[in-house]
């Protein structure tokens, strides 16, 4: 049996990671629960799952390293910048990592991959996305490749005009139209940061440079990514948009275990796909940008990116000044070196102060 240490236990991916548990029970125990501030629902699944440690980070509580002791696998499904924070302690304490806290990558990758590479940590990606370029690439992370295409559904505004996107509404920007996220996640996919970001991840995880990733839109999502080769061929990795699988195979690969329904491509018929409008969603150029510019330049967008977000959930600012308050950040946090994680958690709170002016004008 594998024990879980399950760092963001409550969470939309927490949720479908305790999913897989229950349904093969035989293979999967818990031994760690940590949650964000949902203390009811950790004492209920704390009573189900009966994990050695059990935390609320809303309470102070962290642990660092000794939350991995007893796992074989650290899976980090905390949102945001704060689940870096666990990232480096699995990385710490020498634990095989399932990835799903994208911002681990994005704010931290050179510092997150040195360390991996340090302490002999392997990171297996569970984005849908990048477990398909796993899958694609035999299960190798070094193996060779001529381009790396993700698929992008284009969320819920594929086909709006900039006039009509000055218009939409928090409840509209969380009606993603095939997956089902949390909310943050949810609006990054309708501005299409969130593909941005998982341009950064997959530079990281792949040694690539950016040159040599790109996005399409996907609107079925049904390829989750691709990957070509020199002589021309391309593997791609299908299937219906449901995260227990990419969650699954990270807890089991190489082997499978059942999981998904298997995909009827005679009921689907057909697939389509298209260029990704830039122009629309400037969120990904800025994403882009802030990855080639490395430093505290991703740190200091994702930090703007979470506040930005907050606010338009909030009702305090419009869908396009999403990207206007990130551009802002960018434009007024000087670029700077960031070797450790006081450096990002610096350049984190310097990118939320500036997006913070930028809203409210304090």
């Amino acid at each position: 049996m594998k024990k879980i240490a399950l760092i963001g236990c409550t969470g939309s991916i927490g949720r479908q990671v305790l999913d897989v548990v229950r349904s093969h029970r035989e293979a999967f125990g818990i031994s760690a629960l940590v949650c964000g501030n949902d203390r009811a629902k950790l004492h209920a699944l704390a009573e189900e799952f009966h994990p050695q440690i059990a935390l609320c980070a809303a309470d102070g509580h962290t642990m660092s390293e000794s939350l991995f002791e007893d796992c074989d696998i650290a899976f980090i499904a905390a949102g945001g910048f704060a689940g870096l924070f666990y990232t480096l302690a699995a990385i710490g304490a020498g634990k095989k990592i399932a990835l799903a806290n994208k911002e681990s990558l994005v704010v931290g990758g050179e510092l997150v991959m040195a360390e991996a590479k340090r302490k002999g940590v392997e990171i297996v990606p569970v984005d849908s996305e990048h477990s398909a370029l796993f899958q694609a690439l035999g299960f190798r992370r070094d193996a060779p490749f001529e381009r790396l295409v993700l698929t992008a559904s284009g969320g819920p505004f594929l086909h709006h005009t900039k006039e009509q996107l000055a218009r939409v509404t928090a409840a509209e920007a969380l009606a993603h139209p095939t997956w089902k996220m949390g909310p943050k996640v949810t609006v990054d996919c309708a501005t299409l940061l969130n593909k941005g970001y998982e341009i950064i991840e997959a530079h990281w995880l792949y040694g690539a440079d950016f040159s040599r990733i790109t996005a399409v839109i996907h609107p079925e999502s049904i390829v989750h990514s691709l990957v070509y080769f020199q002589d021309g061929a391309a593997i791609a990795q299908l299937g219906y948009p449901d995260m227990r699988v990419p969650i699954q195979l990270a807890l089991t690969y190489p082997d499978r275990l059942p999981c998904a329904p298997m995909l009827d491509l005679a009921q689907l018929q057909t697939l389509h796909f298209g260029r990704l409008p830039e122009e629309k969603f400037p969120c990904f150029g800025l994403a882009l940008e802030a990855g080639k510019r490395g430093g505290n330049a991703p740190a200091v967008l994702n930090g703007a990116a979470e506040e930005a977000v907050r606010a338009f959930l909030a009702g305090d600012i419009s869908f396009p000044r999403i990207a206007e308050t990130i551009e802002s950040a960018l434009a007024h946090v000087p670029q700077a070196a960031a070797q450790t994680y006081a450096d990002l958690a610096e350049a984190d709170r310097r990118g939320r102060g500036a997006a913070r002016k930028c809203i409210y004008g304090k």
